[in-house]
């Protein structure tokens, strides 16, 4: 089995396995906290997230409690959270003013994005992991979205990767073409950097 082969089993195999999760739950609630703590004092006011497909972990909840805070604060600027449109001719992402009860639509994926917002630029930018490993490099389904999207933004938001503690892959090699996020976060705390 070649390379491209043995990492589509790996992501076969760790996507059933986050469906399995007997304690789903109890994880999603821990990494809701730990996502929220991570956030306090940051001075971010646009966030880029995503709309979780597969069992991924959904981070929406805690970023609009994010964006809930800053408006009882009565900060200045206010906070905005963004999620990905793919643009079907660079195959990259652009990030769409999100909040609840937006209209939303299925991309070409049948993911669900924001219908008809402005376009935002996020400062930080959180970011699905199939997989991760030592180094703050991720696996993600292959497309190779967020890698080329990371490599086209500037200025380079700051990128934290979310993903349950059975998604670690101590033995995770990154190809040439992987960017590693500057921050990785699970159910038991911060992950990235140690």
């Amino acid at each position: 089995m070649d390379k491209s082969e043995e990492k589509k089993a790996l992501r076969a195999q760790l996507v059933q396995a986050r469906l399995a999760m007997p304690d789903r739950l109890r994880a999603a609630s821990e990494l809701q906290r730990v996502m929220r703590i991570w956030l306090v004092g940051r001075a971010d006011t646009v966030i880029g997230a995503y709309w979780p497909i597969k069992g991924e972990f959904d981070p929406l909840p805690a970023l609009h409690r994010w964006k809930e805070d800053g408006e009882l604060q009565g900060r200045p600027q206010p906070r905005r959270i963004g999620l990905p449109v793919v643009d079907k001719l660079h195959k990259t992402l652009k990030f769409h003013a999100w909040f609840p009860g937006c209209p939303m639509e299925e991309d070409a994926y049948g993911i669900p994005k924001p219908k008809d917002t402005e376009v935002i630029v996020p400062t930080l930018l959180f970011v699905p992991c199939v997989g991760y490993g030592p180094g703050g490099f991720r696996l993600g389904y292959g497309g190779g979205f967020y890698d080329r999207t990371l490599a086209e933004l500037r200025p380079r938001p700051f990128t934290v990767g979310l993903g349950f503690c059975n998604a670690f892959l101590p033995d995770l090699e990154p190809e040439p073409h992987d960017v590693p996020l500057d921050a990785i976060l699970n159910d038991n705390g911060v992950v990235w950097p140690v």
